[in-house]
């Protein structure tokens, strides 16, 4: 073969992995771990030194609960890259997992699980994680739950486990939002045995707060507006709904204590001249 002919091949070659990358890494977004899987085999297959190709094979046989696979193609890359941070971090995290009885799963996810809308989802890196014992088994997908402790929201399993909090500043905004009648569901975007991230969404807001929008957007937005949007009563509305502030939130706590101390105060005993009446 000439030399021509094998720089020919080569480009042949880079182009077909391009274009299986982009589907690999599509896969990977809609959360199809299997086809995920085969489309990196057949990458590695062209270029047998793909370091990306193997991560991204490693990452998948996790999320699908296959230990072993996993830790097949981690290690390959530390054969080619033996610094690779990724690999080392994801091999400390299978040593963990290879003393459990895991089932091999694989989480069906609505594709647009994690679809952003400004205002009403949001992506939260959490703070004090817990112990590495229980972020090692969590998955991309997996829905936790939140939990009110004092002055913090913490993120739990279904089965309660610890796997850390909301920063202080949100952690405040949702515990009052909550009171107020609002709920949101959230869902593990990423995890490693350092880092987890969360994808909060609102699903229902409380009539106290139905004209604010409750996650922050950013510093500079104020105001958005959300067209052909349906509210709580099913019907259409073209109000601007408001980016609800520190002050808004500080009234609204208040507002909610007071209402309590109301509620708390109407069960008191039956006046006495309404029982001479009697």
């Amino acid at each position: 073969m000439t030399k021509i002919k094998i720089y020919l091949l080569k480009i042949k070659n880079m182009d077909k992995i391009n274009i299986l990358e982009q589907h690999a890494i599509n896969a990977a977004i809609n959360n199809s771990w299997q086809k995920a899987i085969n489309l990196n085999l057949q990458i590695i297959k062209l270029d047998k030194k793909n370091i990306d190709a193997y991560l991204r094979l490693g990452f998948a046989f996790l999320q699908l609960k296959k230990i072993k696979e996993a830790e097949k193609y981690y290690k390959k890359v530390l054969k080619i890259q033996p610094n690779n941070q990724t690999a080392t971090e994801n091999l400390d995290r299978i040593k963990i997992l290879a003393g459990k009885k895991l089932k091999e799963t694989s989480i069906t996810l609505n594709p647009d699980l994690f679809l952003d809308i400004p205002g009403r989802t949001k992506s939260v890196v959490l703070v004090n994680p817990g112990q590495k014992n229980i972020l090692a088994q969590l998955s991309v997908g997996q829905e936790v739950f939140l939990k009110i402790k004092k002055r913090r929201v913490e993120i739990r399993t279904i089965t309660r486990d610890y796997i850390g909090c909301l920063p202080d500043d949100l952690s405040r905004r949702i515990s009052v939002l909550i009171k107020a009648g609002s709920n949101f569901t959230a869902h593990i975007k990423e995890a490693t045995l350092k880092r987890v991230v969360v994808f909060l969404r609102e699903v229902n807001r409380g009539k106290k707060v139905s004209k604010y929008l409750p996650l922050p957007i950013n510093i500079q937005s104020t105001l958005t507006t959300l067209a052909g949007e349906k509210n709580d009563d099913g019907g259409d509305t073209d109000e601007l709904e408001e980016e609800l502030t520190d002050a808004d939130l500080e009234r609204l706590a208040q507002d909610l204590e007071i209402k309590e101390k109301e509620d708390y105060l109407s069960f008191s005993p039956i006046e006495n001249d309404e029982v001479e009446e009697e």
